[in-house]
């Protein structure tokens, strides 16, 4: 295959990435923040590569979670999700996130419409049955646990104590999917990122699947939710009825072409989850959708936890960390960066608000934002804002050249690998070694002398060049800033050559003084 065709093939693949859907029971904490920041760089860093990206979100409405708290608050369910679900589609908004779909589950008829066809593809399958059954349930997980499973009594993740329920439910042959899961996990037709969580998803499955609960009483789900087909004393499982959110908001049920194009013929099929949730994602849905003869997921990548004082966040537990409040004073900007950029992709660390400040003012306000203001600022003192022709050039030039390729390789393999704090890390290199330029080069003292006007042109030609491809590799992390740098330095951002060509057209380019797009925040007077 020729270069060319390679490239005509990549440009053709098509990727489906989500989020999970959180239940909107209360507002949503930073660990929902954590997660559709993290989805929606993995999309556009697709999408820099070469990609046509569906993004999906959306919202978890038919738990008895949301119905619990709106008997608690004296509210019908239909009232709770209605007024709690605007603000997780503002916190979408406010975190620049670019949605294709923001699917809610209790009134999307693609949705409903999805959920009953994958039940009846199943129950026709013969992989649904109804008994009898007791177990201990966690509201606040939606799901049984075993006496084992629990710590000292409680549930793992929310400390409380279970129900004990006794009902006739109906339940999906979980255990006749067990071979074949196993194989698709060992075989990397599944893949579960991080090679710790395929190792917990490949044990348990290897340790032996048993018949899952699908359904739950109308009467204790008090009415709320997706009617199994064939049976109104039954509502779906909510977990069962949300797994196929992803599936339903393409419309394979009316054979759409999204469905089509970004689920069965996609290269990607990708769902990011907190680690609470891996056993749902990585073994319920892959054997649904293998019962109902649909493709499955390609990449289950599971994230840590946002921790309080080593606390995990819960609306149950009420330990939560407004990103609302969190983006009103210190800006989108640097709750964006601070997330992804100090948190691992893969396991838990603790939130405090003086690590954002100092990180949001040693990267962006001092290093990001600083450069930019020289770049700017120089070229229109020194050359009425035109980057000037370069002249001859020596082993800082080289050297910025060599760090920005390496910057550049060093990203997209990690975002390759989901790890987008390694991918900033090694783009923040570029930042450093671009600012270290500036101090060697010292454009302020080739100013005063006029037989440096040569080196003042060559050092503001590569200035410009270099800040303009930071601006580019920004653009999956912070989309809005990135654009902000790649228009100042008199670019669009979809029109940004790569590094192999970093400095075409840069010549004769008008430059703007840059805005103040990184304010330093003050850390707050101690009490």
């Amino acid at each position: 295959m020729s270069g060319t065709q390679g490239v005509r093939k990549i440009m053709a693949e098509a990727a489906f990435i989500s989020t999970t859907i959180p239940y909107v029971n209360a507002q949503p904490h930073l660990g929902h923040a954590f997660e559709y920041s993290q989805a929606d760089t993995y999309a556009r860093h697709m999408a820099s590569q070469g990609m046509d990206v569906y993004f999906l979100s959306g919202s978890d409405e038919n738990s008895l979670k949301n119905v619990l708290a709106a008997e608690k608050e004296g509210i019908t369910a239909r009232e709770l999700v209605d007024r709690n679900v605007v603000f997780f589609e503002r916190m979408a908004a406010d975190l620049q996130t670019k949605l294709s779909r923001f699917i809610r589950t209790s009134v999307d008829a693609d949705h409903i419409d999805g959920a009953i066809e994958i039940w009846r593809r199943m129950e026709a399958r013969g992989d649904i049955y109804a008994k009898d059954y007791e177990g201990l349930y966690c509201v606040g997980c939606e799901q049984f646990y075993t006496p084992a499973e629990l710590v000292d009594g409680k549930c793992p993740e929310h400390f409380t104590v279970p129900d004990l329920v006794s009902e006739r439910n109906y339940f999906f042959r979980l255990s006749s999917y067990q071979d074949k899961l196993l194989a698709a996990l060992e075989s990397g037709e599944l893949k579960v990122v991080p090679e710790s969580r395929l190792n917990e998803v490949a044990s348990f499955v290897r340790s032996g699947l048993e018949d899952i609960s699908i359904s739950r009483s109308t009467g204790r789900a008090r009415g709320w939710g997706i009617s199994v087909p064939g049976d109104e004393n039954q509502v779906m499982y909510v977990w069962i009825d949300a797994l196929t959110n992803y599936t339903n908001a393409l419309g394979w049920t009316r054979d759409g072409e999204e469905y089509k194009k970004y689920w069965v013929d996609a290269a990607k099929r990708v769902h990011v989850v907190g680690k609470g949730v891996t056993r749902f994602h990585a073994v319920y849905w892959p054997a649904m959708l293998m019962s109902a003869g649909l493709p499955m997921p390609t990449e289950v990548v599971v994230h840590g936890y946002i921790t309080a004082s080593g606390q995990k966040l819960s609306k149950t537990t009420g330990n939560v960390i407004d990103p609302a409040d969190l983006i009103e004073r210190f800006g989108s900007h640097a709750v964006r960066y601070f997330l992804l950029a100090e948190f691992s992709p893969f396991i838990d660390g603790d939130f405090s608000e003086e690590r954002l400040i100092a990180r949001y003012n040693a990267d962006l306000a001092n290093g990001l934002g600083n450069l930019l203001s020289r770049a700017t600022s120089m070229t229109v003192r020194y050359r009425d804002g035109v980057v000037p022709e370069p002249a001859e050039i020596g082993d800082p030039e080289r050297s910025l050249a060599e760090q920005l390729a390496a910057s550049e390789q060093a990203s997209v393999a990690a975002m390759a690998g989901y790890d987008h704090r390694e991918a900033l890390a090694r783009i923040w290199d570029l930042v450093r070694r671009t600012n270290a330029y500036v101090d060697e080069r010292a454009p302020w003292h080739l100013a005063k002398d006029p037989a440096q006007a040569a080196a003042l042109d060559t050092t503001l030609h590569y200035l410009a060049g270099a800040v303009r491809q930071l601006g580019r590799l920004l653009l999956p992390f912070l989309p809005q800033a990135a654009e902000t740098i790649v228009r100042t330095l008199g670019a669009e951002p979809d029109k940004v050559p790569g590094a192999q060509n970093w400095l075409e057209g840069l010549a004769g380019v008008q430059v703007t003084k840059s805005p103040a797009l990184f304010p330093r925040i003050e850390a707050p007077a101690a009490e």
